[in-house]
């Protein structure tokens, strides 16, 4: 799963309280008003810096200027004094990239941002006891995470490792050279994403700043050699308002269907004791379902943040329209139509889901699926749900895939079979994705375990038995890790 705007009961205001009367008018946390307003301002920042800063008319070092400026003062806005530990971990890393071997800058650089997280996340609850917060200062740090991260091992491929020894997409993004100061807290702190992110990758974010953006992403997608003889500049306008539309739906559904549908029923004496297994299955599932929006409704607008700033370009689609989803965290449709546990989780948090990919997933010599949810839970912090939740995964994970590889290819021998395979797959998905993420929205072992008692652990049952019963196809370890260049050489040779 992947990183939250955390929401729940009760809340300690971190930020600014001059809209507080709003706050109250609504019947919303202060945290939450204060977020979606400077998510706000920060769109109409977007649109002025695209107009008025662009590369055309300023210098990279005013953009990287004014971003950061920006960035500073909405992370202070929502977050006040908190906002000094972003700044803290940005410094120390930075110290880190100067300081550091080439051949030990990205394993200082985790250990450092991973530990500084964990620590924060321990001590806003365990020890200076804030509670289940809404929106707090965890949030830009776990995206101020990634990037530097991120970061550290793209310096590594490019300064480090041998090009030989990279596969395609390493070498693409591997940076040649450290960054400066500016170029560096301009990356992690710029008003565009260090309120919601996502987190994106250096090159990128440079070759946006410098205006090379769109027309790389162009080239990179053979432009000229289809027949144009120029390179456009594409608008980001349609997409921007087909974002804040999303956006507007997301927020509806929010007001509307998740205060229907509170997460907390599911704690609710009538649900636990009094209401059978199928109809627990269910409500499980509109519940789930009604905690959506608000995921919804914070990584579209921060996409159309992105968008409306001009970064995010990613190219022609196939029909051949300009596309601007590079920095999109999800995917809703496929989210609501998924087949399967895989198709699910990779379009959910999709830049978390990748970044957990390059950092560990494709580096670590061994059990590469349990490593990734680990990685993942102790980025998201420290409440219990959390885990319960990605140990559920790894066995849902497990099972799902021997499930796949033993049983789909009998129904591809005709449409009818393909049909009903979707449709049980689909049903399937999303209820194993609905008990599954329950404990990360309950978040305390109590909630959860009267949960999964009242479900009788079914999916956990289930999924044990298909993982000791049914035969695991092995699939080697070289099959996972991605295709380096002396490997693809290799092959040709052959």
């Amino acid at each position: 799963m992947a990183a939250e705007p955390r929401s729940s009961l009760s809340y300690r205001t971190t930020g600014s309280t001059c809209l507080h009367p709003l706050s109250e008018l609504l019947g919303i946390p202060l945290d939450q008003v204060n977020f979606v307003a400077c998510q706000l301002f920060a769109l109409f920042a977007a649109f002025w810096f695209r107009l008025y800063l662009s590369p055309g008319k300023t210098s990279p070092d005013v953009r990287h200027a004014f971003a950061t400026i920006f960035g500073i003062y909405f992370v202070i806005f929502c977050f006040g004094w908190y906002s000094v530990h972003l700044f803290v971990l940005v410094l120390m890393c930075y110290g880190i990239m100067v300081t550091a071997s080439i051949s030990n800058i990205h394993r200082y650089s985790f250990f450092v941002a991973m530990g500084y997280l964990t620590i924060c996340h321990i001590s806003r609850i365990y020890i200076f006891h804030y509670g289940i917060l809404t929106t707090d200062f965890s949030g830009p740090l776990m995206i101020v995470t990634q990037k530097i991260t991120t970061l550290a091992f793209q310096v590594h491929d490019g300064l480090g490792r041998r090009a030989a020894d990279l596969s395609s997409e390493q070498h693409r993004l591997a940076v040649k050279a450290k960054p400066s100061f500016l170029e560096y807290v301009s990356y992690l702190l710029n008003f565009m994403s260090i309120i919601a992110g996502p987190c994106n990758n250096f090159k990128d974010y440079i070759a946006f700043i410098e205006g090379r953006h769109t027309h790389m992403k162009l080239l990179e997608v053979n432009w000229k050699e289809k027949g144009f003889h120029s390179l456009p500049e594409p608008s980001p306008t349609g997409a921007v308002m087909h974002k804040l539309c999303m956006t507007l739906v997301s927020l509806l559904l929010f007001l509307t269907l998740t205060k229907t549908f509170p997460v907390t029923s599911l704690a609710d004496d009538w649900f636990v004791h009094e209401a059978n297994f199928l109809t627990r299955l269910c409500y499980l599932y509109v519940v789930m379902q009604a905690s959506k929006p608000k995921y919804y409704f914070a990584w579209t607008l921060a996409d159309a943040v992105n968008n409306a700033a001009g970064f995010g370009f990613s190219g022609v689609d196939k029909n051949g329209n300009f596309s601007w989803d590079l920095l999109s965290n999800l995917n809703i449709w496929k989210i609501e139509t998924a087949t399967s546990f895989k198709m699910y989780v990779e379009n959910w948090n999709i830049q978390t889901a990748t970044w957990l990919k390059r950092v560990c997933y494709e580096r670590v010599p061994w059990h590469p699926t349990v490593l990734t949810f680990i990685l993942s839970a102790l980025w998201h912090g420290v409440y219990p749900g959390y885990y319960f939740t990605f140990l559920t995964g790894i066995l849902v994970t497990l099972a799902a895939r021997t499930v796949r590889k033993n049983c789909r290819h009998y129904f591809l021998s005709s449409k009818a079979l393909k049909v009903a395979y979707d449709i049980v797959t689909w049903a399937a998905t999303q209820l194993a994705v609905s008990y599954t993420v329950a404990p990360f929205v309950m978040l305390a072992v109590e909630p959860t375990i009267s949960l999964y008692k009242s479900m009788y652990f079914y999916l956990h049952i289930i999924s044990l038995l298909i993982i000791l019963f049914l035969p695991i196809k092995s699939q080697a370890h070289n099959q996972r890790r991605p295709q380096t260049l002396n490997s693809v050489n290799k092959k040709k040779m052959d």
